[in-house]
């Protein structure tokens, strides 16, 4: 039978005073505030403590496990343009934010609304472009 070996044990770290612990106590809470204050500037964290966390489509209901998953929308699609109140934000889940920006997309090119994607990477070979000649072949 063969005997296990084991990893040695980590050395204990050095004690430290009490002074040096509430020191760095004081360095890692004020930096987690600091932190805070700065995701707090931002619009998602704005809009989120503004409306419910609730998808505004959907319903679908949020909490702390999956908050993650609800995004803030722009409705009239315009990034920059955030007001404090939050009347162009709408939170949305993340299947409802991509059907909603997918429609926009889609009534772009309907009306024939540049999105500026197209010019960028839009394929060129169309692979069914003489399908109907293939098929008349036999």
């Amino acid at each position: 039978m063969k005997r296990k070996s084991y990893a040695p044990r980590p050395k204990p770290p050095k004690s430290r005073s009490a002074e040096e612990r509430t020191q760095a106590m004081e360095r890692l809470v004020g930096g987690a505030l600091g932190n805070r204050d700065k995701r707090m500037a931002g619009y998602r964290a704005q809009s989120l403590n503004i409306h419910p966390w609730v998808c505004a489509r959907c319903g679908r209901a949020f909490d702390q496990s999956n908050i993650t998953e609800l995004t803030v929308h722009h409705k009239d699609h315009n990034h920059d343009n955030n007001p404090s109140d939050g009347s162009n934000w709408e939170n949305l889940c993340i299947y409802c934010h991509d059907n909603e920006h997918a429609r926009q997309v889609e009534y772009q090119q309907s009306e024939g609304i540049s999105t500026g994607k197209e010019e960028q990477g839009a394929a060129k070979y169309n692979p069914f472009e003489n399908l109907k000649e293939l098929l008349g072949k036999k």
